[in-house]
């Protein structure tokens, strides 16, 4: 009685209790306890009182100072016959803690631990086989120890294949395997919480394709991942074990597609559904690290995995959907030629297209998810097939049920991301639309489903741009009604918040996301909504800067920037009370780090636009800011680009005030140019830095002028005014310049740079 009171007492506190001076006189008593106790229950409450210790950060230091003696222990029980499955399953558990918490004590026999581990990854009793199986994932974050499992790779994935098809009791806790679409679906599954904000407005640097997320709850929303909703929802030895080959084949590579291959083709061909099931999710797994390897035997592979999509089983589609998804980057590969397209691309894309209006909802789910993933990867390839996609997606509008219509808004919105403009096609419109506003006029505004549709049109908006024109007077209006009546019941909620209960900001978040795309979509043609809306948007815009939700200031940030570069003149006379907003949300708080870098984006786009006389009054409050956060090491680099951009912006605006900084924050400006993409944004910022060195050139030492000259050397495509103004800088600076100066800056430059300035701006010694 006295140790399960002790062990309760661990469980609950451990962090209080490891530098407790009991601990010293407790843990050898205890360690004893697990060598000679009789009992194996009082043995499991021992382990469990000494691996609590183990796990805490750092390891308490009366099990440190013990650990030779407890490994002993564990070594003398494992190696005992007949030993009860609880201390076996907590004989895993210390070893898979000690790995993650003091693996260098383990590295004298590590070669016994693995072995022991693939003979518990084995075990009949799948509670110890589902610890041990934790071991292997664990073991890939060490780098010291990662050569000593190579000789053992081929046991340890054999194993893991073994553990990787669907259990009895797999199958019991799921749902009706042949659940179909006309089984109602529980509407509890919609869950708004999972509603994502816009995307935080960064600068592009040239490993982007696309604008990033950074939304600080961290939603993964990658349809690839192994933690898909699908098929890691609930954590099963099955799912254990295919994670352990995801990670295990990005750590080793090639070792663990050699050993997987031989096993693969039995269990892809095997009559056993449940064999087949296992071998395409363990084909899937190994997807991320070893398609490099799996390249030569793809061609092959992948074909039969398309004709899995017709297996009778529906757990086999689903999860033939989910491994096809992870290929998708292969599938795209091939359609760079005719043949390629012809056989692999077009088959896979056809056929997933059909299990989008599988009759099973399992199936539904994991095909739409592989279908964005596809789209995604595919991007501009898909054109050619929009008519059948949007055909597909929106005829399954008419049977998906609750949960499948988020996956089946995101795979639409989706493919609007992925061909932009394309979209604007007139047989395309009509197919898509009507569905749509089908849905938006039926959904209430209190109907959970009404926010993935929104944010579904938020990307279809911005990529249909002003060909939305027709639709958007609506849905325009009801975003507005959405944010107001959402901040009346903030109010009352907060005066009386015994009789209100606070509403779901959520509905604020999706409803600004989406006239955030209609402002970019629309452009101009934005401002008659804007001056009609009732209430005023740009009222309420100023209510939401106030807002304490992190997700709603980053909302309310990325539609002010849009706003400012669609209609700066209706913008104008509430920028005095928002502004200040602004500045004050730029911090280096994590919690609000996407805020604040949607914060930094608009105040660039103001300072672009704004008189500079009304401009003045912010610009050092905002430099405040800017400049120490800017050297700051522990930023997200977005918002580190998004400053840059910003002080270039507020350079162009306002030159006399920011010149004088210049020397401070020249380099790590230049620095991060480097990484951005060349576009508007960034050439608006160079434009404000040459205004700054025209303005005083002589405050550049001669190591920033040399590394200017660099950078803009670098320059690919520079705008005409951007190229003007580079020219009249390089010219002012080599008459201003002694000869001898020039001729030592010039010799230096690198051979690619000096030839960039040869040619465009005919700058030679």
């Amino acid at each position: 009685m006295a140790l399960d009171t002790l062990a309760k007492i661990c469980e609950d506190a451990p962090q209080e209790m490891r530098t407790h001076d009991i601990l010293d006189q407790m843990i050898p008593r205890v360690i004893h306890l697990v060598r000679h106790a009789n009992d194996p229950k009082l043995r499991v409450l021992a382990m469990t009182v000494t691996n609590q210790f183990i796990v805490t950060t750092p390891p308490a230091p009366a099990i440190v100072h013990h650990m030779d003696d407890y490994l002993s222990a564990l070594f003398a029980l494992a190696t005992t016959k007949d030993i009860n499955d609880d201390v076996r399953q907590q004989i895993c558990h210390a070893l898979v803690s000690m790995l993650e918490s003091c693996p260098e004590r383990l590295q004298s026999c590590i070669s016994s631990v693995i072995e022991y581990m693939i003979y518990c990854t084995g075990d009949d009793n799948e509670t110890i086989a589902l610890e041990a199986c934790d071991f292997w994932m664990e073991y890939c974050n060490l780098v010291r120890l990662r050569e000593q499992l190579l000789p053992h790779l081929d046991t340890v994935v054999a194993s893991l294949l073994s553990r990787i098809v669907y259990s009895e009791a797999d199958l019991l806790m799921m749902e009706d395997d042949d659940v179909d679409t006309t089984t109602p679906a529980n509407q509890q599954l919609i869950d708004p919480s999972t509603v994502t904000p816009p995307p935080s407005h960064m600068a592009q640097n040239d490993s982007q394709s696309t604008t990033d997320s950074v939304d600080e709850n961290a939603i993964d929303d990658d349809d690839g991942d192994l933690e898909d909703d699908e098929f890691y929802s609930e954590w099963t030895l099955r799912k254990c074990s295919a994670a352990s080959l995801d990670m295990l084949s990005t750590t080793y590579g090639q070792p663990v597609v050699a050993a997987l291959l031989p096993h693969l083709n039995g269990r892809l061909t095997s009559n056993d559904w449940k064999q087949r099931e296992g071998g395409i999710l363990a084909l899937g797994a190994v997807a991320e690290g070893g398609i490099h390897y799996l390249t030569p035997h793809l061609p092959e592979m992948m074909p039969y995995l398309i004709q899995c999509l017709e297996d009778p089983k529906p757990l086999v589609r689903s999860i033939t959907c989910w491994a096809l998804g992870r290929y998708s980057v292969w599938f795209v590969e091939q359609a760079a030629t005719p043949e390629g397209r012809r056989t692999f691309f077009e088959p896979l894309l056809f056929n997933l297209l059909q299990r989008v209006l599988d009759r099973n909802k399992r199936v539904q789910e994991a095909a739409c998810s592989a279908l964005s993933t596809l789209e995604e990867e595919a991007t501009i390839e898909l054109v050619p097939y929009l008519e059948p996609i949007l055909v597909n997606l929106t005829t399954a509008f008419h049977s998906y049920q609750h949960k499948n219509l988020l996956i089946l808004y995101d795979a639409l919105g989706t493919l609007a991301e992925s061909v932009g403009a394309a979209l604007k096609e007139p047989k395309c419109l009509f197919i898509m639309l009507p569905p749509l506003i089908e849905k938006w006029n039926r959904l209430s505004d209190h109907d959970a489903a009404l926010f993935p549709l929104l944010e579904c049109l938020s990307s279809i908006t911005t990529a249909l741009g002003t060909d939305f024109a027709p639709y958007a007077e609506p849905v325009f209006t009801r975003c507005v009604k959405l944010v107001a009546s959402t901040l009346q019941q903030v109010y009352l909620s907060d005066q009386n918040p015994d009789e209100y209960d606070p509403p779901d900001v959520d509905c604020i978040v999706v409803a600004l996301g989406l006239l955030s795309g209609l402002v970019q979509g629309l452009g101009h043609m934005v401002e008659p909504l804007i001056a009609n809306s009732n209430p005023p948007l740009l009222s309420l815009l100023a209510v939401c800067v106030h807002d304490p939700v992190s997700e709603v200031l980053q909302a309310t940030n990325a539609l002010i920037g849009d706003l400012a570069m669609a209609c700066f003149d209706k913008l104008r006379s509430f920028l005095p009370p928002i502004l200040p907003e602004l500045i004050n949300q730029i911090s280096a708080d994590a919690e609000f780090s996407a805020a604040s870098i949607n914060a930094v984006w608009a105040i660039g786009e103001i300072a672009l636009r704004w008189d500079p006389v009304d401009m003045q009054p912010f610009v050092e409050p905002i430099l405040q800011k800017l400049l120490p956060l800017f050297i700051h090491p522990d930023i997200p680099e977005a918002l580190r680009e998004n400053i840059s951009i910003t002080l270039g912006r507020l350079g162009y605006g306002c030159p006399e005030m920011i010149a004088p900084y210049l020397a401070q924050f020249l380099d790590p400006w230049l620095h991060t140019s480097l990484a951005l993409r060349e576009d508007t944004e960034k050439d608006t910022a160079f434009q404000g830095l040459c205004k700054m060195v025209k303005m005083y050139p002589q405050i550049l030492a001669a190591e920033q002028f040399f590394f200017l000259l660099r950078v803009i050397g670098g320059w690919q495509r520079p705008s005409q005014h951007l190229e003007q103004s580079f020219r009249e800088i390089l010219e002012g600076y080599k008459s201003m310049l002694p000869k001898e100066q020039w001729q030592q800056v010039w010799n230096n430059l690198p051979q690619e740079p000096q030839r960039s300035l040869s040619q465009r701006y005919n700058l030679m010694l």
